[in-house]
């Protein structure tokens, strides 16, 4: 079984993905998440803060998928994908308080889970050439 905080990240990677498929209020989604998820309130607040984050600062977490991954226009990437990217780039260059190396397993993690055969490696080139903005 996942760990708390994997678990919380996925929940977060759910509600992201819901959020951007059918334009669902983000809250109402992750009350519906966390309402079904065995989640400590400290790990709900976490999910809560990765959600937001996300979709606070998605302008510029969106410009940083197209520069580092320009052969592919953000739309014609898979929603999977995109919002684990979305996800991770937020933790490594926005939240910082994880390691990035951290940041860049959960989110493979997450692409071998929910994605396709090929999310894991795409996922993993793009964080890896993402990872190169981080001062820490």
């Amino acid at each position: 079984m996942p760990g708390a905080r994997r678990r919380a990240r996925t929940i977060a990677f759910q509600a992201l993905c819901e959020t951007s498929s059918t334009g669902h209020d983000a809250d109402a989604a992750l009350d519906h998440l966390l309402a079904e998820a065995d989640l400590s309130p400290a790990n709900q607040d976490f999910v809560r803060e990765l959600v937001s984050g996300v979709i606070r600062s998605q302008e510029e977490i969106d410009r940083c998928i197209r520069r580092f991954a320009p052969a592919w226009p953000l739309e014609q990437i898979a929603l999977v994908d995109r919002s684990i990217l979305r996800l991770a780039i937020y933790e490594m260059l926005l939240d910082s308080k994880v390691p990035v190396k951290v940041a860049i397993n959960e989110a493979v993690e997450l692409a071998k889970l929910f994605g396709s055969e090929s999310s894991s490696r795409f996922v993993n080139g793009v964080l890896g050439a993402v990872s190169t903005l981080v001062n820490r």
